[in-house]
């Protein structure tokens, strides 16, 4: 029986990691999750790993192969556009490197499925710092580039860059997809950016974030550069295109 919801797993290089993470999130009880994976084309492999679980999994693991790097928010938007032709009500985003906790997976999607949320937000920030095996500058910057995104954008959301975060069908489909700008940070600050001013309802599900083990972290100055600058733009957009924020038929 197919879910209503899938999650999607954006893969580059996760080989030590994507087996046990498609197997954990297929034997959570207490609801079926669907998976798909978007993979950038890894060198180590990742993708045969993945093809070997789909043939096993057929009707519940997916995976789209792409030809090469293109940037984390193409990959969900690909991703998302694939989950809206298959009728899922809901859409996950989670990393391949278990930082985001997969016994959250069921409570994030129960807040928009029954808790009346349009969007809900796997949030290391809603009560404190909850992050793990991170350097302390790191978490600094993160915490900081979340303040500095609520103070720009007016946005209530303490965990704005925070990549692990469930859509309900319908904010999907409200959002111009082709015309979603950034590629990195950035991405996540301007769907959540988006979904805000189009009025639909985002809310926080604490977690703890707890930095990987196995493989190596995509982040680079470039990204955060990116967040830096988009930001601002997504503020001066909402002052002066303000159609790019009106919901589509």
């Amino acid at each position: 029986m197919k879910s209503d919801t899938v999650v999607i797993i954006p893969t580059y290089n996760e080989k030590e990691n994507i087996q046990r993470m498609i197997e954990t999130v297929l034997a959570i009880a207490e609801h079926q999750f669907d998976i798909l994976i978007i993979d950038d084309n890894s060198p180590d492999g990742t993708g045969d790993i993945v093809d070997g679980l789909v043939a096993q999994h057929p009707d519940r693991v997916h995976i789209i192969k792409r030809a090469g790097k293109l940037g984390l928010g193409t990959a969900y938007i690909t991703g998302f556009k694939w989950a809206l032709s298959q009728g899922y009500d809901y859409v996950i985003e989670m990393d391949a490197d278990f930082s985001h906790p997969t016994d959250k997976l069921y409570e994030l999607q129960a807040a928009c499925a029954t808790g009346g949320a349009d969007v809900a937000v796997g949030s290391r920030y809603k009560t404190g710092v909850n992050v793990v095996n991170w350097p302390m500058s790191r978490v600094l910057m993160s915490y900081y580039a979340s303040a500095y995104v609520r103070l720009v954008t007016g946005m209530s959301v303490r965990d704005t860059t925070a990549g692990f975060v469930c859509y309900r069908r319908q904010v999907l489909q409200a959002i111009d997809l082709d015309n979603v700008e950034f590629k990195g940070y950035a991405f996540q600050i301007e769907m959540k950016f988006t979904a805000h001013r189009m009025g639909f309802k985002i809310v926080e599900v604490p977690i703890v974030f707890v930095n990987r083990v196995l493989g190596t972290s995509k982040m680079s100055s470039g990204i955060f550069g990116e967040a830096l600058f988009g930001v601002v733009k997504l503020r001066l957009e909402a002052w002066f295109r303000p159609s790019k924020f009106k919901r589509k038929n």
